[in-house]
């Protein structure tokens, strides 16, 4: 059965330096790139650590194996991975109703997709999650920092001073709390995220989010002669993500736009940007929609672990509530 990785300092925190095969020299080169842990190595690619620190591929693959069987990375029953499935945390959204759709609210070792159009709510859940993160466990929390990566210029601090107020957290705090970054284009949005499998362990970051993840890869690759292009680049942005939150335990969050079909006659006509790509990697996809004044609903439309459903939830000045009837 597989060890639950920790951060460096906590119990039970495996570094690459106790790799067989990893010499200083090796170590040196792979810490300088961001690779700390045995798990950030266990669920790498041979080729792509070998271009970043221009450690041979084949040592590297040797590497890669000797972290696997160091960490019992191998065949396990459903039973060990009922185990290990218990090991995935949870945050709240600050709605009941919403926390149950999402069989308790965000959950970490997975990537957590809300799409949908320009005022359904995609980035005030964004909001409310960085400052939720940050609450004890025992109230929905994880007690952890957060990253916001904003693309299209909507983190707005007044709303997270807004929220934190109302869960009884120090606004000032709270906002020291949540690393800010604003991507400007599709690479510096995929370095971000290679800086953060060095930083997230080291700042207790246990919450990363991308508002909106798909923008600047529809806009730098137009038309259907980049479709492909633009496809593997974003297809490559989603698996690097999705190591990003199985390597430490972390949850991600992203938004995507919607646009719309119009060789759908019946049923709604929106569909997520990103087409197969961003289907079948997120871990839970969740529709908002508009409906009458501050309420949202919200719709699992694909988890492979919850049944299909929809809640209603409210966009308060306080943040993410549960709807009035």
């Amino acid at each position: 059965m597989s060890k639950e990785q920790k951060h460096p300092g906590e119990p039970g925190f495996i570094s690459i330096r106790e790799i067989p095969g990893v010499n200083p020299a090796i170590a040196e080169k792979l810490e300088a790139a961001g690779y700390v842990s045995a798990w950030t190595i266990a669920v790498a690619k041979a080729e792509e650590v070998a271009e970043k620190t221009g450690i041979p591929a084949v040592t590297m693959q040797k590497i890669i194996e000797n972290a696997r069987r160091l960490l019992g990375i191998k065949f396990k029953t459903a039973r060990e991975v009922k185990q290990e499935r218990l090991n995935v945390r949870k945050v709240t959204t600050g709605s009941r109703a919403l926390d149950e759709l999402l069989g308790g609210g965000i959950e970490t070792k997975t990537i957590t997709e809300f799409y949908g159009e320009y005022g359904s709510g995609k980035t005030q859940l964004c909001h409310q999650l960085s400052v939720n993160v940050q609450l004890p466990y025992e109230k929905g929390g994880l007690s952890g920092r957060a990253v916001y990566i904003d693309t299209e210029g909507t983190f707005r601090w007044e709303r997270v001073e807004a929220m934190a107020r109302a869960v009884g957290l120090d606004p000032d705090a709270t906002m020291e709390n949540i690393y800010y970054v604003r991507a400007y284009n599709s690479d510096h949005q995929m370095s971000t995220i290679d800086e953060l499998f060095s930083f997230v362990p080291k700042n207790e970051v246990k919450l990363v989010v991308i508002d909106s993840v798909t923008s600047h890869f529809r806009a730098e690759y137009p038309g259907r002669e980049h479709l492909a292009e633009r496809q593997q680049k974003l297809n490559a942005h989603l698996h690097q993500l999705l190591r990003l939150a199985e390597a430490y335990n972390i949850a991600v969050v992203v938004t995507n736009q919607v646009m719309a079909r119009p060789d759908v006659f019946y049923g709604d006509p929106t569909v997520a940007v990103g087409g197969h790509v961003l289907a079948h990697v997120p871990g839970v996809r969740v529709y908002l929609k508009k409906a009458r004044g501050s309420k949202r609903i919200a719709r699992v439309v694909d988890a492979p672990h919850l049944p299909e459903g929809e809640a209603v939830f409210a966009i308060t000045e306080e943040g993410i509530r549960d709807a009035e009837e």
